[in-house]
């Protein structure tokens, strides 16, 4: 889940990257409307965290210029993060088109719950837990447990699974991988999307113990496939 996080005030930028990041979300950091813009123009992410007032491009125009693109990337969902508390402010806001909206200060446990709040619905998927045999993944606490053991995983390793295991049974495009697992500013290319399923698998390997495994696929010019093995061996058989 790659996130675009908005906001000028280069110490709170900081602090809220680095706790999302802790939460296992990639997160891509604009300091100004202009670069915002612009990033959204070319960009697709996820959740875009939006403050309002900005240098070079105030936030509602951002945000007015987003949903005017239409298409994939007109419909991301907007929360806006601001200190601006009138209510002329917000419901100009979500008239807008934005999806939630926080004053500040607020509490880091409540911005990440309404984060992973939006992420779900914007993904189309309600489902707290996802299952892919002995394979869970639970959306609120963003933790792995294969077995009924946690999964420990580094978070580029964990964005992958996730990425694969929230579209369980569909196949998943390298370059879809790529844009999920990395920010702008890594220094990786596409290639570096294969040493992460190869250090997974090993993983999902290792874990399973005598329960029904999960088994990344490569399909060769598709993309990678998360299924349970016993699903996999089914259709071996047929």
């Amino acid at each position: 889940m790659r996130i675009l996080l908005v906001e000028d005030h280069l110490e709170l930028s900081h602090w809220l990257a680095k706790a999302l990041r802790d939460a296992h979300l990639t997160v891509e950091t604009a300091h100004n409307g202009a670069d915002a813009d612009a990033l959204l123009h070319t960009q697709e992410y996820s959740l875009v965290l939006l403050d309002l007032t900005l240098p070079k491009m105030d936030g509602l125009d951002v945000l007015r210029r987003l949903r005017a693109r239409g298409g994939t990337r007109g419909k991301t969902p907007v929360m806006i993060l601001t200190a601006r508390g009138g209510l002329d402010e917000k419901v100009q806001g979500l008239n807008l088109g934005a999806d939630d909206y926080m004053a500040k200060p607020f509490e880091l446990a409540e911005l990440e719950a309404r984060v992973k709040a939006l992420l779900r619905r914007s993904q189309g998927n309600e489902a707290l837990v996802h299952h892919c045999g002995a394979l869970s993944f639970d959306t609120v606490t963003r933790m792995f447990s294969y077995a009924g053991a946690a999964l420990a995983l580094t978070p580029r390793e964990h964005a992958v699974l996730e990425a694969l295991i929230t579209r369980s049974g569909r196949a998943v495009s390298k370059e879809k991988l790529f844009d999920e697992v990395f920010a702008l500013a890594d220094d990786a290319n596409l290639d570096a999307i294969e040493l992460y399923i190869h250090r997974v698998r090993k993983k999902l390997e290792n874990g399973a113990g005598s329960g029904d495994g999960a088994v990344i696929t490569t399909l060769r010019g598709i993309g990678y496939l998360l299924q349970p093995r016993s699903a996999m061996a089914a259709t071996a058989s047929k």
